[in-house]
């Protein structure tokens, strides 16, 4: 078995596209939480609350034959893929073009825009669907897009699993690295702001209802929490093996090293303590290491009345009540298809500095949630191992461990 590094990362997100831009958001402990004027218009909603990319910019360098097949989702991850494919010193590179590098990419759906030209199509008879609506709309459109941006010819893994699509990419590339079957991958996942996944939440009464205080929502773990707040962006990771990464000389930022996934065969959107603490497991057993190793875990914990208190119950099983944990969904809202990979590069990056965030909002704890060491300010910790959890809906739980190098 093979040893698996992460050698670059691009990120787009509402704090902005580097670590320092994200890193500075952080150390402000505001979010990026607005009032999204522009949904009003819908009558069914009763929350309008969302954490957007503001002003987003292609790279102007990009033509417009490429941008053909691009909706919104797939230029936020098709710009992050080349962020990290700049920092991993394989932009442009002819090694990524001969079948040594595939991608792993999903976001919980394509462009809403593309599927609302199809819909039209249906009910109305007439649309403006073009050859490429369903290309923006299909659910692997991420991963297929980088891949022909970058000309990529090695396997393709799309992840669309909703809030574990990105974790799952991470987790299944490190698997195909580890085993052998491709010494490069890039893996992450996106989403885009739409109001029609804030519907899905919103008629599950999981938002938040906070309309007027923006800047005090969400808030994970605190005991007057109302619910999740959307977000968007995107976050890729190159990933390789040492032998690759040795070959050419690249610095590494981090390693994977223990990554666990289960499904709960319950439920389709009530969480499962057991099945959570499972995946913490199978990671901690992949990893080879101690809950103890573990010196931060990065919480999914979405501001969900029942999946906080389920997520804690699960985590104490694992640790007990002395791992220091925070959730970064307080500064940027839930970015679904986009948490997985942007948490675990804040969660790393933070680890290699020895800083890490506290959850914002975080005022009063919840009595209901289980002992654990909640991260309410920012705290200087010396670790070699931390953890990143996600959940998503139809019960699946992913958990993955990266370690200093």
């Amino acid at each position: 078995m093979l040893r698996v590094f992460i050698t670059g990362y691009g990120i787009v997100s509402a704090f902005g596209k580097s670590w320092a831009e994200f890193r500075s958001a952080l150390l402000k402990k505001q979010n990026a939480v607005k009032y999204m004027k522009d949904w009003e218009q819908y009558k069914e909603l009763t929350t309008y609350l969302g954490a957007p990319i503001l002003d987003y910019h292609y790279p102007k360098e990009w033509s417009r034959k490429q941008l053909r097949s691009l909706g919104r989702v797939s230029q936020y991850s098709v710009e992050a893929a080349g962020l990290a494919l700049q920092m991993a010193g394989l932009y442009k590179d002819e090694r990524i073009q001969d079948g040594r590098m595939g991608v792993a990419s999903g976001s919980s759906t394509g462009s809403t825009d593309a599927v609302m030209q199809l819909a039209k199509l249906l009910f109305m008879g007439e649309s403006d669907c073009n050859a490429n609506s369903y290309i923006k709309s299909m659910p692997h459109t991420t991963a297929a897009n980088i891949a022909i941006f970058y000309g990529l010819k090695g396997r393709m893994i799309p992840t669309s699993s909703a809030c574990t699509s990105a974790s799952h990419a991470i987790g299944y590339s490190y698997e195909a690295i580890k085993y052998g079957q491709i010494p490069m991958m890039l893996a992450g996942g996106a989403e885009e702001l739409c109001p029609s996944e804030c519907y899905v939440f919103n008629s599950l009464y999981a938002t938040s209802q906070k309309n007027s205080t923006p800047n005090l929502t969400p808030s994970p773990f605190d005991a007057n929490r109302d619910g999740l707040v959307i977000g968007e962006g995107a976050c890729m990771l190159v990933l390789e093996s040492e032998e690759s990464m040795l070959s050419r000389g690249a610095t590494p930022i981090a390693e994977v090293v223990g990554f666990g996934s289960t499904c709960d065969g319950v439920h389709i959107t009530k969480p499962e303590a057991k099945t959570m603490q499972s995946a913490m497991e199978l990671a901690l057993k992949d990893a080879q290491i101690l809950p103890s190793d573990i010196g931060y875990l990065n919480a999914h914990a979405t501001a969900t009345k029942w999946g906080d208190i389920v997520e804690s119950y699960a985590t104490n099983k694992v640790f007990g009540d002395k791992i220091a944990i925070s959730s970064l969904k307080s500064y940027i809202g839930h970015t679904l298809g986009a948490c997985g990979a942007i948490e675990s590069i804040a969660s790393i990056e933070m680890m290699n500095e020895g800083l890490f965030a506290p959850t914002i909002n975080l005022k009063e704890i919840d009595k209901e949630c289980a002992k654990l060491d909640y991260l309410q300010d920012f705290r200087e910790i010396k670790t070699n191992y931390v953890m990143n959890n996600n959940f998503a809906f139809g019960g699946v739980n992913t958990s993955l461990i990266f370690k200093k190098v």
